[in-house]
């Protein structure tokens, strides 16, 4: 970069980085949080990935940031959890990197919160107050990683990096769900049995026996069937029934909301 300005080294400890004041890569201040520009100051439809950062320490927080930064990524930071929760911000892909101990709560019990209300943004935990049990429930709850400060900037990216990946992937099969759970929707209570049935590799004749039905009322529902779910074989089909959400594919809340 020109000029004068600094920055973090990838193989130095954060806590000695020093952000350039000056550097038109170091954010804008709000409300005392330095932050990237907001979503509604985003391009509409951005599916980039994005780095939420949580630490109550400020000089971690602008480090932290400016990594980020120096290989590519978009990062905001938030000094508290409680700024995140009330934090408006577009639904990307990404990566939470928390700190545990916080005032208020605390990265763990975030970690907690979003997992139970279906949100499973990968986390990575920077601490420097991590123990061997606090590493134990981190880890079994799905962290990433949990990395001990002062945390070198290339585990660290290689851990975000692991956490992109992941959320992106994990994005990519609930847009699937998603896709397939809309036209399973479409279909009849006797056209959900007979995919279910043939999902399972039952022939005809079986699910005719099975359903009470002649076979040729079962060819109708499945030709019905596999033209609704979009299925051109046996196999599509199968993993279309494979990527239904479990409360359907156990043949609960039949009428559930798609």
């Amino acid at each position: 970069m020109p000029g004068t300005t600094q920055t973090p080294s990838n193989s130095r400890p954060i806590s000695s980085w020093k952000p350039n004041p000056g550097s038109p890569r170091v954010l804008r201040m709000q409300g005392g949080v330095r932050v990237r520009p907001t979503s509604r100051e985003l391009p509409s439809g951005a599916e980039t990935p994005l780095v939420i950062v949580v630490d109550d320490d400020e000089a971690v927080r602008l480090a932290l940031v400016e990594l980020m930064e120096s290989v590519g990524l978009d990062a905001v930071s938030f000094g508290s959890t409680s700024e995140l929760l009330e934090a408006d911000l577009t639904d990307r892909p990404g990566c939470l990197v928390l700190d545990v101990r916080m005032p208020g709560l605390s990265g763990l019990d975030l970690q907690t919160q979003l997992s139970s209300s279906g949100d499973g943004k990968p986390v990575v935990f920077v601490s420097g107050h991590g123990d061997i049990p606090m590493t134990v429930q981190a880890m079994k709850a799905g962290a990433i990683d949990f990395l001990t400060k002062p945390v070198r900037g290339q585990a660290l990216l290689d851990a975000v990096k692991l956490g992109i990946e992941r959320d992106i992937a994990q994005r990519a099969v609930a847009r699937i769900a998603r896709l397939q759970a809309g036209r399973f929707g479409t279909l009849t209570a006797r056209e959900r049995q007979v995919m279910e049935e043939v999902a399972r590799g039952r022939l005809n004749k079986q699910i005719a026996f099975d359903l009470g039905i002649s076979q040729i009322t079962v060819k109708v529902h499945r030709a019905n069937m596999m033209r609704k779910m979009q299925a051109t074989s046996v196999g599509e089909l199968v993993r279309a029934w494979e990527a239904l959400p479990a409360h359907l594919r156990a043949g609960r809340n039949a009428d559930h909301p798609i």
